[in-house]
Parts: C-alpha cells; sequence; structure tokens
C-alpha cells in the first residue's frame, strides 16, 4: 500500500481508505448500502490492515451512529494501528442545536463521536456540509479549541462549494485557526465536477482530496450494461440514495472503454476505475466500501501497478463532458490559466 501527504500537512494517509458507511444498516438510506456487524466488520479490518490499509472513514449520521459504534467495537486493542476519519454537521436529531457547525454543536457531536468510536482522539475530522448560519470564525475558532484539546488532530471539510472552502481557509490564515488539509469529495469517471473548481484550489491551497463514490454510486463495477437490468444489490434501486442522475450513454461509453482496457491489462473494470482515480493531481486516497470480503478484496486490486498514459487518454476522452461557463471559456486561455490536469 502507498502512502501519500493529506494536502499540505505533514501527515501520511493511504491512498486507499474504507468506508464504514455499510456498518449498521440502519433506515432505508444505509440499509441499501449495507448492514455490517461487528463480527464481519472486525473480519473486513483485518483484510485492510494486512494489506496495508489503515484509515477508516465514517460518519455521526451513518446509521444514526451506529457505524461509528461498530467501527470502535471493531477497532478494539488496534487504536494505534489504525487511522479514524469522521464526520458531522448534518441534523443528528430532532433537538433544535443537533445540527450545523456552531461551536454548541461542534462540541457535543465530538463528545458523543469520541465515546462511540472508544477513543480519546480523532485523526481527521471533516464537517459533512457548510452551515451558512454560522458564522466561520466560530466554527473554525471551535475547531482551534479541539485541536488544542487533543481530541481532533486534523481539520477538513465535505461538501463545500469553492467560495465555502476558500473563504474558511481566508479566515483560518488571518486568526491562525488550523487550515483544512482534507476536502472529501465526490469524483468518478462519470462525475468529473471536482476538476473545474475544486482541484485547482486544491492544488494552489495544499487541501487533499478525500474521494468519496469513487465508483460513481455503483455504476461502474462492470455490472451495469446496456439492455441488462440492475443488479437487485445495486445501490441505484434505492431512491434516496441513486446519486446525481448520469445519462445512460456517458456510463456505457465509459465503460466501453473500461472493458477495452480490461482486456488489455487482465484487471476489472472496478480495479481500473479506482486506479484511474489514483493518478488525478490532488487526490490522497480514495474512500472504497465494501458489503464483503469478495468486494473489499477486488477494491484492493486498485494499488500496486499504474495504468499506462496512452489509457488514462482514452479514459479521460471517453468520461469528458462539455464544461459549464466560466470554465469552457477558461481553456481558450490555456497559456496563462492552464488546467489542473
Amino acid at each position: 500500500m502507498d502512502y501519500r501527504r493529506l494536502g499540505a500537512s505533514g501527515f501520511t494517509v493511504p491512498v486507499l481508505s474504507f468506508g464504514a458507511g455499510t456498518f449498521g444498516g440502519k433506515g432505508p438510506l444505509f440499509s441499501a448500502w449495507g448492514n455490517t456487524d461487528v463480527a464481519e466488520a472486525r473480519r473486513l479490518i483485518d483484510i485492510c490492515l494486512e494489506a496495508g490499509l489503515t484509515m477508516f472513514d465514517t460518519a455521526d449520521v451513518y446509521s444514526s451512529g451506529e457505524s461509528e459504534m461498530i467501527l470502535g467495537e471493531a477497532i478494539k486493542g488496534r487504536r494505534p494501528d489504525v487511522i479514524i476519519s469522521t464526520k458531522a454537521t448534518f441534523r443528528f436529531s430532532d433537538k433544535p442545536n443537533d445540527v450545523g457547525s456552531s461551536r454548541f454543536h461542534l462540541i457535543q457531536t465530538v463528545e458523543e463521536q469520541l465515546r462511540r468510536l472508544g477513543t480519546d482522539y480523532i485523526d481527521l475530522f471533516q464537517l459533512h456540509g457548510f452551515d451558512a448560519t454560522t458564522p466561520v470564525e466560530e466554527t473554525l475558532s471551535t475547531l482551534d479549541d479541539l485541536v488544542r484539546a487533543g481530541k481532533i488532530r486534523y481539520v477538513g471539510v465535505s461538501n463545500f462549494s469553492g467560495w465555502h472552502l476558500m473563504k474558511s481557509l481566508a479566515v483560518a490564515d488571518r486568526y491562525g485557526y488550523p487550515r483544512y488539509v482534507a476536502n472529501q469529495t465526490y469524483y468518478s469517471l462519470i462525475g468529473r465536477d471536482y476538476e473545474w473548481e475544486l482541484m485547482p484550489l486544491a492544488l494552489d491551497q495544499g487541501v487533499g482530496a478525500v474521494v468519496w463514490s469513487p465508483l460513481g454510486w455503483g455504476r461502474l463495477t462492470g455490472k451495469i450494461r446496456r439492455g441488462k437490468p440492475l443488479p437487485e444489490t445495486s445501490r441505484l434501486h434505492a431512491t434516496a440514495d441513486s446519486g446525481p442522475p448520469v445519462a445512460d450513454e456517458v456510463v456505457y461509453k465509459v465503460v466501453d472503454a473500461l472493458d477495452e482496457i480490461a482486456a488489455e491489462t487482465g484487471k476489472s473494470i472496478p480495479e481500473i476505475a479506482l486506479n484511474w482515480l489514483l493518478q488525478r493531481p490532488t487526490v490522497s486516497t480514495v474512500v472504497i466500501g465494501a458489503r464483503n470480503e469478495e468486494q473489499l478484496r477486488q477494491n484492493l486490486g486498485a494499488v500496486g501497478w499504474a495504468l499506462t498514459a496512452e489509457q488514462v487518454a482514452r479514459l479521460d476522452a471517453a468520461s469528458e463532458v462539455t464544461l459549464p461557463y466560466p470554465y469552457w471559456h477558461q481553456r481558450f486561455f490555456g497559456e496563462r490559466n492552464p488546467p489542473p490536469v
């Protein structure tokens, strides 16, 4: 397993992380992801650690805290061997202040997360979304307090717009608060929006991408093909979690290119799709999920080899879409404003 720096920090993380969203399976949304119990979680974590994958990602809202509890139980006795990444911001209960990035909520939720995880520190804590109702200064000063108290070691964000992230970094610099070093972001061969603004920002400001849903909600597993029904276990059946709409022909065009390269390399379609991401600028780690051991071992096969430059170019071409303004216009000024990829 290769390791990379997390953004501009001195902290290194494995290029693959394991997403614990499948742990618990509580509620209609997360039951579509999986329902891994403690025993199976221990087995999956054993396989990850054997392969050098030491980073595990979760969130307070995953199965209403059950994902964090199961992860905490599964890593008992080996906390020093793992990196824990978790998130908070979304509404956790119907209590008025159990939502957002206020001082009240962040302090309360981090204490609850530490208890569920069975640890006294979180390696990477990320805001799950931007809270426009709380001053950025309040949020960052609270995170600063939590870092100084040793409860959080590094901070990041998820699902922020470019201006959300840049404003936050500017405030952090102004007051000497911890800078966000990670952006947990959606990025895949059928979802390249990250490249338009967030990737150039990340290159300029030293923010590492922690990629979620790298297989595009299961569309890049190789099971989605022309003229075939969706697999019975596909997340795309869950209307609450079908992801952004993607035209069928876009998916088929990318899968066709993946098929060609699979024949050339002997690798599976998921392995190729993940390997493509590992060659993109700013990517620190790619979060993989797995319902079972077979899926996990297949995803682990994405490391230890590399696509050729020509194969990468073919995948780029197959997945290219028309950019929105002003990004398509900026391409005419590539001499002084080069694209990041």
